[in-house]
């Protein structure tokens, strides 16, 4: 694309999780080249300019706002009557939007989701939308503004073809329409069984747009493609994540302990997640069910480094065999790489992933990798080559293959060359940006040819 042309990308948030990470990282690369770069977010946490909140809240009705706000005054005194109170208030605030989720229904009532195309100071010639969950986007309004703008819709996860959750496991009715939920529970939780009709919804909503649509893993976008959700000659394409290799990049393993205030002489073992004491998707359990076998075949105790969140209720089992330092989340680069350069293993366990950019900043890092054999992990690590995959849920796969690492140097350090060089041919930020500013072009040739 050309400079004078314009791009907004629009999220749940600037700061986040692994969507975020992607969208900003791409805002942060396109301003580099001169792209005239905008996001749009639900929630706005930076103090960028370019970073633009969608008015969701102040477009709705002054009754609205007004019980909405002394619901909240209310809710943040404690007692159980003030929160019975609170919860009143919120009903009547919207009786019409808060009825549709107590059945059942996920909340697609975002009245400003239509107008992002004005937060800007001109208009965009692409927007490019991130995860649609959240609470700041209604699907519903997808048809009219592919009809207006290109749009492209990166999926980071399955929510589009299900019912409600992010991530199906091992249900299989996001192929036939959902209804019968097995776990109402998972994220994104719905009150009652109305799974069927929100997959109908974001179906109809999709194969009446023009939506172009991208996955980040090959496993994904085969099960977009197996749902049929996408409308008959839609374009799609599989555009992995990229990091900056300018910041995840091999340095001194000493210099960066020493900079964290870790031991130089243990070895170390450390996991990133977002919320890993709570995040469904993540097994950190099973890292720390590993511990003990860990420390048992080594003969001494582990280090275990875990960047996002805070530890579980009671690690007192765990104080013979392992140490376990918890970091709160993070969204510094810097900090996270001299964390990744400091470890002797890189581990990610996780019940459900698409394409996580931890294992690729590890990588990046010269951090030799153990993952769960999930999602798109296999399109990262290759087993054997540039890392060791395991079946998730599996403690003692897990334990035997971080084991074997931590016993052979001269394997680390191939294991190590080996995911170097991967990501620098297929995982960079430069990479990914260069796919998405391709892709857009295309896309606004075609929408102007068309007009």
């Amino acid at each position: 694309m050309t400079r004078s042309n314009s791009i907004l990308q629009a999220g749940t948030r600037d700061i986040g999780g692994g969507a975020e990470q992607v969208m900003m990282d791409l805002h942060a690369e396109y301003l580099r080249r001169g792209v005239d770069s905008w996001v749009a977010v639900g929630e706005k946490h930076s103090d960028s300019s370019r970073v633009l909140q969608i008015p969701n809240d102040a477009a709705r009705s002054s009754w609205a706002r007004a019980l909405s706000s002394a619901s909240g005054r209310t809710a943040s005194s404690p007692g159980r009557l003030r929160m019975a109170v609170a919860r009143s208030l919120l009903f009547l605030s919207e009786p019409v939007r808060y009825a549709k989720v107590l059945s059942g229904m996920e909340d697609f009532d975002f009245p400003a989701s239509g107008d992002i195309l004005d937060l800007p100071p001109s208009r965009p010639d692409v927007v490019h939308l991130h995860n649609l969950h959240g609470g700041y986007f209604d699907i519903r309004v997808l048809p009219a503004l592919t009809q207006q703008v290109p749009t492209v819709l990166t999926l980071h996860d399955a929510w589009l073809i299900a019912g409600h959750c992010a991530h199906p496991f091992d249900c299989p009715r996001w192929r036939t329409g959902c209804g019968q939920c097995p776990d109402r529970d998972m994220y994104v939780p719905i009150r009652r069984d109305r799974s069927a009709v929100n997959w109908r919804t974001k179906r109809d909503a999709v194969r009446r747009s023009r939506v172009a649509l991208s996955t980040e893993s090959r496993w994904l976008m085969d099960m977009v493609r197996e749902s049929g959700i996408l409308p008959d000659g839609a374009d799609s394409r599989v555009i992995p994540n990229g990091v900056d290799t300018a910041v995840f990049a091999p340095g001194d393993k000493a210099a960066a302990r020493a900079e964290l205030g870790l031991p130089s002489d243990s070895e170390i073992v450390l996991f990133i997640g977002r919320g890993l004491k709570t995040n469904p998707f993540k097994d950190y359990h099973t890292l720390l069910d590993a511990l003990p076998v860990i420390a048992r075949a080594r003969g001494e105790k582990v280090l275990l480094a875990a960047l996002g969140g805070g530890p579980p209720a009671d690690l007192s089992s765990l104080e013979a065999v392992a140490e376990v330092v918890h970091v709160p989340f993070a969204s510094d680069h810097g900090h996270v790489a001299r964390y990744l350069r400091a470890a002797d293993v890189y581990v990610h366990a996780a019940r459900a992933e698409n394409l996580p950019l931890a294992i690729i900043e590890a990588m990046a890092c010269g951090t030799p990798v153990v993952a769960s054999r999930v999602g798109g992990v296999p399109e990262l690590v290759e087993d054997g080559s540039t890392g060791l995959l395991v079946p998730p849920g599996d403690p003692h796969a897990l334990a035997d293959a971080v084991t074997s690492l931590l016993a052979d140097k001269a394997l680390r350090s191939a294991y190590s060359e080996a995911g170097i060089a991967r990501v620098q041919e297929r995982f960079t930020l430069s990479l990914q940006a260069d796919a998405y500013l391709t892709w857009y072009e295309e896309l606004w040739l075609l929408h102007a040819g068309a007009h």
